[in-house]
């Protein structure tokens, strides 16, 4: 099997190939000023784009290298950019494509893979005989190999579109998908100033603070890179700490590969129980005072 991967983020595209060089040869291409961060990864060669990237340029850059490259599939990033790429390259090459792949198993002709279906509420396993893929966030952690990759550079030919204007989104800099512990709060905590009360949690832990939609997006309580969900962050840290979150599938579809989880709720019955490792029914008003002194904090 000979893969071509395609990431605007190198953490994401090592992840990729992470998982790809145990089935087979894969190769990465990425933005040339991040090339070098992915050269450690066990890919054969990182193709460094020069150029405006756009979807347009990337898939024909993709679709070209693909053929004269001898590949047998396509794997890209689940990102914005990533999307639109995958399916204009399955247009051009006119093949099929699965998107949001967690597992991929290739065959005789046929491909097998896995993906969350109806919002995360079930796993969906496939075989099927599509040539591009999209994989979801956090298939894995990226392992470095040991050797570094020839890097070839290549300019992307000139997109049709033009950028008039570029206005960065003011952010907190965080990275919910590199946290090695997550706190995240649902409904539960009652109201924004509340969250005050749980931010010694995450501090104890040494963690990073997250959130469920409703409190991201419908009361804006967190900033939207702080959702976990399958709107939002797909993470998968040593320790999950859900505080105060009932646990719908759209959530749970965000912090399945969680190492640990750990859940405080009122609701005994609340769906996040399922999805736990431990649970304590209570007010966290209470619990959460006593988790951090018992840590010692």
């Amino acid at each position: 099997m000979k893969a071509l991967v395609f990431s605007e983020f190198p953490e994401t595209a090592a992840q990729m190939v992470t998982y790809l060089r145990k089935l087979g040869e894969a190769d990465a291409a990425t933005l040339s000023s991040k090339a070098d961060a992915l050269k450690e990864y066990g890919a054969g060669k990182v193709y460094a784009l020069n150029g405006q990237m756009q979807s347009d340029n990337v898939s024909a850059f993709l679709a070209e290298t693909y053929k004269s490259g001898g590949y047998d599939y396509i794997f890209v990033a689940s990102t914005i950019l990533g999307r639109e790429v995958a399916g204009a390259v399955s247009q051009s090459l006119d093949v099929d494509i699965t998107s949001e792949i967690v597992e991929f198993q290739p065959g005789q002709g046929n491909v097998h893979t896995k993906r969350n279906f109806l919002g995360g509420k079930t796993v969906l396993e496939e075989e099927s005989e599509s040539r591009v893929f999209t994989f979801a966030p956090g298939i894995v952690d990226a392992e470095k190999a040991g050797s570094a990759s020839e890097v070839a550079s290549v300019e992307l030919k000139p997109s049709a579109v033009t950028v008039a204007s570029v206005e960065e989104k003011q952010t907190s800099g965080v990275n919910l998908e590199k946290a090695k512990i997550i706190v995240s709060i649902g409904r539960g905590v009652g109201k924004k100033e509340n969250i005050a009360q749980v931010e010694p949690l995450v501090k104890a832990v040494n963690g990073e603070l997250a959130g469920s939609r409703p409190v991201c997006l419908d009361y804006q309580w967190l900033s939207d890179e702080r959702q976990v969900g399958i709107s939002g962050k797909k993470v998968r840290p040593n320790v999950y700490i859900a505080v105060g979150i009932s646990g719908q599938i759209q959530h749970i579809a965000g912090m399945r590969g969680s190492k640990i989880v750990v859940a405080l709720n009122k609701d005994k019955t609340a769906p996040i129980f399922d999805e736990s490792d431990y649970g304590i029914v209570g007010d966290l008003f209470q619990i959460v005072p006593k988790l951090v002194q018992a840590l010692g904090a």
